[in-house]
């Protein structure tokens, strides 16, 4: 799939299930197909969830084009080699204990480490995406944090929503700020932050940066949006 779309990694558990939901949203907002991916050991077995999968998105969105990839690869480096063209990648994971949870928050960590765009992360414990509402949320660190305000600003406008914009100085208090962005996240529709893997620019190897957009991930009251350092570049 050449053209831009967006891509979602299924695994036929339910948070995948509301992974894929909020990709066919995404895909229909922006005019561009869906990719949905299930990187398993024995493609033998990907067929039939991936049919039940293109069976949900046709019930739902007929008109939207749909393209099933089976992969046999390492969930996380898969979705981040399809998404290196895509608009969007989107992931679902759980913020609870547990086996199941240690594994889709593997996953998810390894994804946004590796993207090259943006990625959707799609929490259990949030509202099914087309129930969402409220402002787009942005979490500015730094005023180097241009391309993830661009991207805000654009997701604001798609969805006709404010812009709303919450500071967690990247020299405060960590947990202090942590914590104040995570409760603004309660009525807010998405949040919005950057990500430098490879460091902020600052000199000090971007660790406060990857402690809030991991904390984000799993513990936002919303599904948050993680837009990698550099994007405007690619």
């Amino acid at each position: 799939m050449s053209e831009r779309h967006v891509v979602v990694g299924i695994d036929g558990s339910i948070i995948s299930t509301r992974a894929q939901d909020a990709a066919v949203e995404e895909a229909v907002r922006r005019s561009v197909p869906l990719e949905i991916v299930y990187a398993v050991p024995d493609l033998d077995v990907a067929g039939p969830l991936l049919a039940t999968s293109a069976a949900r998105v046709r019930k739902s969105h007929p008109e939207l084009k749909v393209r099933l990839s089976a992969v046999a690869a390492d969930p996380a480096e898969a979705l981040a080699r399809k998404g290196e063209r895509a608009a969007l990648t989107v992931v679902g994971t759980r913020a609870l204990g547990g086996l199941a949870s240690l594994a889709s928050r593997s996953v998810a960590r390894r994804v946004v480490e590796r993207t090259r765009c943006p990625l959707l992360v799609v929490g259990a414990g949030h509202l099914p995406y087309h129930a969402r509402t409220g402002d787009v949320l942005l979490a500015v660190e730094t005023d180097a944090d241009i391309e993830s305000a661009v991207f805000a600003h654009e997701e604001a406008a798609r969805r006709g929503v404010r812009l709303r914009l919450v500071h967690t100085p990247l020299y405060g208090p960590p947990v202090r700020s942590v914590d104040s962005l995570i409760a603004a996240t309660a009525d807010a529709c998405v949040v919005v932050i950057a990500h430098h893997p490879h460091g902020n620019g600052h000199g000090n190897g971007g660790s406060h940066h990857g402690q809030t957009a991991h904390a984000l991930m799993y513990r936002s009251r919303c599904p948050v949006f993680v837009v990698p350092a550099g994007l405007g570049a690619l």
